[in-house]
């Protein structure tokens, strides 16, 4: 008899692990059906295992992430199974067994056992931070205590859904000139380590007067070359120490400050900021949740600190008394003038989440459209740049020759 290690289900969806001795494998799993659990690993428990000195499966779940897709599809399959009459713990049980992200299945797992201890849905997917954002827990609490979780559920699927979209259409835009620029600057800096010094290595021997352009791209290229390790380490702290301060308050704040100024750039980092918080103030608000309340957790949404800084003057203000439209009238410099005067047609009639939702299609349109102009508007850039670079090479040695040539004729 060996014995054997078997994780798997009760009945009631408790997660059980168990050590038998049986003759095989298979044996196992008559074991444990005696037991009445169902079996989903089973592993001999010999004496030696790495999981007595490291927690396997703990590293996995520390190192799985959960994509945005895969709680999106998680939040709608139970906003639909909840819908159809299905019990909250049943749906979160068929969503842990559909699911094969071992970190989603794990949280599912945890918060299942929460609520059949008595806790409500919200508290127990609070205990998750990292993956349910206090977007997300707010508006579950508002579904649950208007008794509209299924619908609150929906709601939040289709806003991750659309938020999701938009950053992936923003990102996707940036991808292709990022790509080109890294490869432009790797081959540039191969040709003056390798490829220049060999060819400069002709003109030295000559005694003629090197144009000015030359004599840069000699220079940039014999430094590179003699301090490789110099120009490597300095080019890797630039980047760390960029990073760095990008991290830092004062960096943040320069950074977006700078964004929202590019030409082109700085309006779609307007717009897809002016989508972002209709859309999450929508959201929020049509599932219940009181204005300033919305407003708080859409601050923690936005990402540029100078709309967060906007965001909270607005609940400031707001619990003073103050519209809601009224601040967004008076930031027209970062937020379309639009925005003000859309959410004071929706105080005015009554209809604010409305309002809201159209602006935000309004707007997750106009970054889509834009963001298309944009990589039209950028591949002739990246060739004119790489025509203006390809040139000055040319120049620095092709213009040598003719001087050579001139000195012999």
């Amino acid at each position: 008899m060996e014995k054997f290690t078997y994780t798997g289900t009760t009945r009631e969806g408790q997660a059980v692990t168990q050590t038998v001795e049986a003759a095989d494998r298979y044996a196992v799993y008559d074991i444990a059906r005696t037991n009445g659990h169902m079996v989903t690993s089973v592993r001999e428990a010999s004496s030696f295992s790495l999981e007595r000195f490291f927690n396997l499966e703990r590293i996995n779940l520390f190192l799985t992430r959960i994509k945005a897709d895969e709680l999106v599809t998680m939040t709608r399959n139970i906003s639909s199974m909840i819908k159809a009459g299905l019990p909250l713990t049943r749906s979160l049980s068929v969503v842990e067994r559909q699911t094969k992200n071992i970190r989603l299945k794990h949280t599912m797992r945890t918060v299942r056992e929460d609520i059949n201890k008595g806790k409500q849905l919200n508290e127990a997917l609070a205990a998750f931070p990292r993956i349910f954002s206090e977007l997300y827990v707010a508006m579950v609490r508002a579904g649950e205590e208007g008794g509209q979780l299924s619908s609150a559920m929906e709601t939040l699927s289709v806003q991750m859904e659309r938020s999701s979209t938009l950053r992936k259409k923003v990102k996707g835009a940036m991808i292709y000139p990022t790509i080109v620029l890294m490869v432009m600057v790797i081959i540039g800096v191969l040709m003056m380590i390798y490829v220049v010094p060999s060819i400069t290595g002709t003109f030295s021997s000559m005694n003629v007067e090197l144009p000015l352009t030359t004599k840069i791209l000699i220079g940039t290229s014999n430094f590179m070359s003699n301090h490789s390790f110099l120009v490597l380490a300095g080019g890797v702290a630039f980047i760390m120490g960029s990073i760095s301060f990008l991290r830092t308050r004062l960096g943040k704040r320069i950074f977006h400050y700078l964004v929202t100024r590019i030409p082109v750039i700085g309006t779609i980092v307007k717009e897809v900021n002016a989508a972002r918080t209709a859309r999450t103030l929508a959201s929020l608000l049509r599932s219940g949740v009181d204005v300033i309340s919305a407003v708080n957790i859409t601050t923690d949404v936005v990402q540029n600190v100078y709309y967060k800084d906007i965001l909270k003057t607005a609940a400031e203000r707001v619990e003073k008394g103050t519209p809601l439209s009224e601040v967004f009238v008076e930031r027209t410099d970062l937020y379309p003038v639009l925005v003000g005067d859309m959410i004071a047609v929706g105080e005015e009639t009554g209809q604010i989440s409305h309002m809201l939702e159209e602006l935000a299609q309004f707007y997750e349109t106009e970054v889509d459209q834009k963001t298309k102009d944009l990589s039209t508007i950028i591949e002739p850039l990246l060739m004119v740049m790489i025509g203006g670079g390809v040139g000055f090479f040319a120049l620095a040695m092709i213009a040598p020759i003719y001087s050579i040539s001139d000195s012999i004729g």
